[in-house]
């Protein structure tokens, strides 16, 4: 505990010192904690440090987690899903988690309006940006994510999708690389989006490594692991 408590006060510096450069209010900024492979008592631990937001990348780790902190009591918590949904995996997902922020494509869309009618409930959703789509082209691997020029069609599909709330945007910084002009990318586009889908204003980008960058351009939401759980191994 003592450690994610110094870890959560180095964080929380860290956002206030990127915000307060570049004139915004930390307050405007929401930080998630990817608890990704780590175990339930942990999101136990940080909600008692006043984390509310949680984030998971795989649909089995998922629902197992949520159903978990559930029967231990945990209330209040707000679950991201951030990893490439399946479009078979998607009423899981939908089922079990608050935000979808990794939405990428139409079909997955279609999933989970179905998804979200058989459960009977209202989830958020992100588009997921590609930021390095010429990595895509060349056969390297891409961080995920809709193209650029696919996002204003997709952000319409979703606002007027039943079930579904267009939140915003959602991207990865291209491995290697400053991401100061990726994320500023991701700025215009969100900003282009916003014209359209004036509620749309999340944007959630930056991870441990890159926040600043992130913050600097305009990120409402950073989605931190390992800055806040560390890099020490799990027994699964």
């Amino acid at each position: 505990m003592a450690e994610l408590a110094a870890n959560f006060a180095q964080v929380q510096a860290r956002i206030a010192a990127a915000a307060t450069s570049c004139g915004r209010d930390p307050e405007e900024i929401t930080l998630i904690a990817v608890t990704k492979t780590w175990p339930a008592s942990d999101v136990a631990r940080l909600s008692e440090l006043g984390i509310v937001d949680f984030a998971e990348n795989r649909e089995a780790e998922t629902a197992a987690k949520v159903a978990e902190c559930a029967a231990a009591g945990l209330s209040g918590l707000v679950w991201h899903f951030v990893g490439q949904v399946q479009t078979n995996k998607a009423r899981s997902v939908a089922e079990h988690v608050d935000v979808v922020q990794s939405v990428d494509r139409e079909r997955l869309v279609d999933a989970l309006v179905a998804a979200c009618e058989r459960a009977g409930r209202s989830i958020d959703v992100l588009v997921q940006v590609d930021l390095d789509p010429a990595a895509a082209e060349a056969g390297f691997r891409s961080r995920g994510g809709a193209l650029p020029e696919s996002v204003p069609g997709l952000c319409a599909a979703v606002a007027v999708a039943p079930g579904l709330r267009l939140r915003g945007l959602m991207a990865v910084a291209p491995l290697g690389e400053d991401p100061d002009p990726a994320f500023a990318r991701l700025a215009r586009c969100a900003a282009s989006v916003q014209v359209a889908h004036p509620a749309a204003d999340w944007i959630s980008a930056g991870m441990s490594g890159d926040l600043e960058a992130a913050i600097a351009h305009g990120a409402t939401h950073v989605r931190v692991g390992s800055g806040l759980l560390g890099t020490r191994s799990i027994s699964r």
